[in-house]
C-alpha cells in the first residue's frame, strides 16, 4: 500500500547498447559507472524538502529522531497529518508542549510531508477516509463518556493532567482528525482502536464529536464557550449576585436620596 502511495520507480536502462564514447563518458575518474537517481513523484519530493526545512531539526534527517524529537519511522501517514494539521508541530521551541493552533501547511503539503515520513518505513495508518453518515450520535455520546470525558472533560473543552499535561480542546476538530487521535493515541491518550473500540463505534465518537460537541445547539440557553457547568455556573452566579448587588445599592441610595429630601422639607417648614 505504501509502495502505491508513493509510486516510486527507478529509470530502466536504456534497450540501446552505448557506444565505447558513451560508456567511457558514464565512468568517473575511479572508474566506477555513474548511475542515474531514482525518479521521484513532485508530490513526494515536495514532501522531503518540507521535512528537511521544518521537521528535520528536532527529528532527525530521515525521521530517525534525535535528542530533541522522537524518530517517525513507523508511525504511518495518519500520526504525521494529525500533529501538522492540528498545529502542533512543528514547534516554535522544541522543549514547549504541543499546542493547537493554525496549520502552517496547505492541506496538499501536509499530506505531502505524512506520505514522504510514511513511505520512509512501514507501519502505523493511513490518512483514513471518514464517512460518519448512519453512525448513532447517542451511542457516541456514551462511549465518550466514559472513555474520554475523564480527561477532555464532558464538554470536550479539555483539562489539565498531571506531569504539567493537558487534554487538549475538542472543539473545531474534523471527523479525519478525530479518528486520526483515536486510531493513533498521540502524547499520552489510551490506545482505543483496535481493541477497546470496533470500527463501528469510532465512528460513532466521532460523529458525536464533530457533531455535538464541535456544534452543539445549546439549546435553552447560551453556551458561553462549552466550558462545562462549574465555569458557566461561576459566571452565572458572578452576574447574577453583581446585579442584584448594583440593584441593592440603587434602592439604598434612592432611600437616602428621599430621607434628606423629607429633613430638608421639615428644616423649611421649622
Amino acid at each position: 500500500m505504501v509502495a502505491g502511495i508513493l509510486g516510486i520507480s527507478a529509470l530502466g536502462a536504456s534497450a540501446t547498447s552505448p557506444t565505447a564514447a558513451a560508456k567511457s563518458n558514464a565512468r568517473s575518474a575511479k572508474g566506477t559507472v555513474v548511475k542515474s537517481s531514482p525518479r521521484v513523484p513532485p508530490m513526494l519530493s515536495i514532501g522531503q524538502t518540507l521535512y528537511d526545512e521544518n521537521c528535520s531539526s528536532c527529528h532527525g534527517l530521515g525521521a530517525a529522531g534525535s535528542s530533541l524529537g522522537p524518530s517517525l519511522l513507523g508511525r504511518g501517514a495518519a500520526t504525521v497529518d494529525l500533529w501538522v494539521s492540528s498545529g502542533w508541530m512543528p514547534l516554535a521551541v522544541p522543549t514547549a508542549q504541543p499546542s493547537r493552533g493554525p496549520n502552517r501547511f496547505s492541506r496538499a503539503q501536509t499530506i505531502a510531508i505524512a506520505n514522504y515520513v510514511a513511505g520512509l518505513r512501514p507501519g502505523g495508518f493511513s490518512i483514513p477516509s471518514v464517512d460518519i453518515t448512519g453512525a448513532s450520535v447517542a451511542a457516541g455520546q456514551n462511549l465518550f463518556s466514559e472513555n474520554c470525558a475523564g480527561c477532555h472533560t464532558i464538554t470536550g473543552s479539555g483539562d489539565a493532567l498531571s506531569g504539567q499535561l493537558n487534554a487538549p480542546s475538542l472543539h473545531g476538530l474534523n471527523p479525519t482528525m478525530i479518528t486520526e487521535a483515536i486510531i493513533t493515541a498521540p502524547g499520552n491518550m489510551p490506545r482505543f482502536y483496535p481493541g477497546a473500540l470496533t470500527a463501528a463505534q469510532v465512528r460513532d465518537v466521532v460523529a458525536y464529536v464533530s457533531k455535538d460537541i464541535g456544534h452543539p445547539d445549546n439549546i435553552g440557553g447560551i453556551g458561553l464557550g462549552g466550558n462545562g457547568p462549574v465555569a458557566e455556573g461561576f459566571i452565572g452566579l458572578f452576574i447574577g449576585v453583581g446585579a442584584c448587588l448594583l440593584f441593592a445599592l440603587w434602592v439604598g441610595d434612592r432611600s437616602e436620596d428621599e430621607e434628606s429630601a423629607k429633613d430638608a422639607l421639615k428644616e423649611a417648614h421649622a
